[in-house]
């Protein structure tokens, strides 16, 4: 079993209301004859579409998950626990249906895979995973950024 961003599959679930769909990721799982699900961790962990557009401050998922980083969004309110929680639940759906791949967002505080925001909101990227993107490493699944 194969999981992908929801957003990746063209769900609406970004934090501008919009999709992020990758026709050709969806195409090759399908030419392939692979079993995939589509999940928003964010969704998940209660965020609203649209929202307010969240960033990783003073760290990465890594630190996010050790409680010693949070997610705040551009108005400097505190997300963290919703992007935690999400991921969390993100991970027990994985875990559920046996995932052993993800293909996840790019860029993104949750799905985001070696490169991530800087946390200044100002487009720059930084090295490190998103939450569920870490969380999921830490838990052997491999990750895939598109």
């Amino acid at each position: 079993m194969i999981v992908i961003s929801a957003c990746l599959a063209g769900k609406k679930c970004r934090y501008n209301g919009e999709h992020s769909l990758n026709a050709e990721l969806i195409q090759k799982l399908e030419s392939e004859d692979l079993d995939y699900i589509a999940l928003c961790p964010e969704l998940l962990g209660g965020a609203s579409v649209p929202r307010i557009p969240c960033e990783i401050v003073d760290g990465t998922g890594k630190e996010v998950l050790a409680g010693t980083a949070k997610i705040v969004n551009i108005k400097g309110e505190d997300a963290t626990d919703t992007f935690v929680k999400g991921a969390k639940a993100g991970l027990r759906r994985c875990q559920k249906h046996k995932a052993t791949k993800a293909y996840l967002k790019s860029k993104s505080p949750s799905c985001g895979y070696e490169k991530i925001y800087s946390g200044n909101f100002d487009g720059s990227l930084r090295s490190g995973n998103g939450v569920f993107a870490e969380l999921l490493k830490q838990n052997g699944i491999e990750v895939i950024s598109v």
